[in-house]
C-alpha cells in the first residue's frame, strides 16, 4: 500500500481536519439534538486519531508528513471544541482550564520544534503521562459538548470535574518536557551568554 502523503493514514488524519467545519456548524446550529451530535463527531474525530497512528504502525506507512499532520489536526480540534465551550458556558471557571489546556500545547509545540532544531527531540517525545492527559482531556471535552451548559445537570459537573483533572494533568506533562529539555536549553543559554561578552 502507498506509504506518501496519501496513505490511508494521513488520509484518515485529513478527513479528521475537514471534519472541524461539520463539527462547528453543528454545535452552532439549533437543534434540539445538537449537542449530542456535537459530542458523536468529537468523539469520532478522538477514535480517527487513534485508529490512524495504529494503521500507519501496523501497516508500516509511518511518514514525515504524517507525524506533521496527526498533532495538528489534533490541536485543531482540541482547540475548537474548547473555543465553542468557552464562548457557549461564557464563565470563569472553565475558561481558566481551558486557557491552561491551549497555553500548554502553544508551549509544547514551540519547544518540540525547537529541540528538533537542536537535534534532541526524542528528549521531548511523547510521554505515558501525555497520553494519560489527552484521554482525561477528550472524555472531558465530549462531556461538556454532549450537555448545555446547566450546572443543576450532573453530567455538567462531572465534565468541569474532569477537564479541571485534565489542566492539572496538562501542567503536570508540561513540567515533565520542560525538565526534559531544560539541559538543552540551559546549554543554550549559557551559550547565548557567552556571545554577548
Amino acid at each position: 500500500m502507498p506509504s506518501g502523503p496519501m496513505s490511508l493514514p494521513n488520509v484518515i488524519t485529513i478527513a479528521r481536519i475537514l471534519l472541524i467545519p461539520i463539527f462547528v456548524l453543528t454545535f452552532l446550529g439549533q437543534w434540539e439534538w445538537r449537542y449530542l451530535a456535537t459530542a458523536v463527531l468529537f468523539g469520532l474525530a478522538a477514535a480517527t486519531d487513534w485508529l490512524d497512528g495504529y494503521l500507519a504502525r501496523r501497516l508500516n506507512q509511518t511518514t514525515p508528513f504524517g507525524a506533521f499532520l496527526d498533532p495538528v489536526a489534533d490541536k485543531l480540534i482540541v482547540v475548537t471544541a474548547l473555543v465553542l465551550l468557552i464562548a457557549h458556558h461564557s464563565n470563569i471557571w472553565l475558561t481558566l482550564p481551558a486557557l491552561v489546556i491551549v497555553g500548554r500545547e502553544i508551549v509544547i509545540s514551540a519547544l518540540r520544534e525547537w529541540m528538533a532544531e537542536m537535534n534532541r527531540s526524542v528528549a521531548v517525545a511523547v510521554s505515558l503521562l501525555g497520553k494519560i492527559k489527552t484521554t482525561l482531556q477528550m472524555v472531558a471535552i465530549a462531556v461538556l459538548l454532549a450537555n448545555p451548559p446547566d450546572f443543576g445537570s450532573v453530567w455538567v459537573m462531572v465534565g468541569y470535574v474532569l477537564i479541571y483533572v485534565a489542566a492539572f494533568m496538562t501542567l503536570w506533562s508540561m513540567s515533565v518536557y520542560l525538565g526534559a529539555a531544560w539541559p538543552t536549553l540551559r546549554d543554550s543559554f549559557n551559550s547565548s551568554k557567552g556571545d554577548w561578552h
